[in-house]
Order: C-alpha cells, then sequence, then structure tokens
C-alpha cells in the first residue's frame, strides 16, 4: 500500500504521532501517552507512517525505538513553496490595508 504524503498526515491520530515524536526517538509506550492512543493503534499508524517513509525504527535490545525522518517533510516544505507566495502576498496586502485604516483612524476628528 502505498500512500501519498497529503493522505498519510491527513490522519489525526497520524499527525499526533508525528508530533509526539518531534522531540527525537521514542519508545512506543511513550508514543501512546502522548497520542492518546491504545498501543495497537499506535503500533498501527505507526507501520504506515513507516511504509511511507516518515519515521524509521531502530531496534536497540528489547525496545523499538521510533523516530521522524527529514526527508518527506524537506519534500513537503519544498512542494509548498510553491504556492507560499499566494498566501504571503495576500498577507502583505492585508498588512497594508490594515495599516492605512489604522492611520485613518488615528487622523479621524474626535467628537
Amino acid at each position: 500500500m502505498q500512500l501519498d504524503a497529503f493522505q498519510t498526515l491527513a490522519d489525526p491520530t497520524r499527525r499526533r504521532i508525528v508530533e509526539a515524536l518531534l522531540g527525537g526517538e521514542r519508545q512506543v509506550n511513550d508514543i501512546v501517552e502522548d497520542a492518546g492512543v491504545h498501543q495497537s493503534g499506535v503500533s498501527r499508524h505507526l507501520k504506515i507512517l513507516n511504509e511511507a517513509g516518515f519515521v524509521v525504527m531502530r531496534p536497540d535490545g528489547q525496545r523499538r525505538l521510533y523516530s521522524l525522518k527529514p526527508e518527506p517533510f524537506r519534500e513537503l516544505d519544498q512542494w509548498l513553496a510553491q504556492y507560499r507566495s499566494l498566501w504571503e502576498a495576500r498577507l502583505d496586502r492585508f498588512g497594508a490595508a490594515l495599516e492605512v485604516r489604522q492611520k485613518a483612524i488615528r487622523k479621524e476628528p474626535e467628537t
């Protein structure tokens, strides 16, 4: 099963798992606490994240440690960069309009 990056991250539980891994390598039980999902659910979502290339598992004796792989996040950032100028331009226009409005309000005579 090959999921695209957006399909993979569309699931809120998988996003919570990704957030739990932001601080670095974690065991499944630690992720369970942060994600608020049973161990079996976390394991299932970790498998999907692993298959999609977002996480990597490193065995350490009896433990399995999971961490994020930066590459897919860089790819998402590169894809989003194409569209970043759209919303930045809109925010710039909004900021300029807000500034004009604030100046106009300051210049209004008090009644």
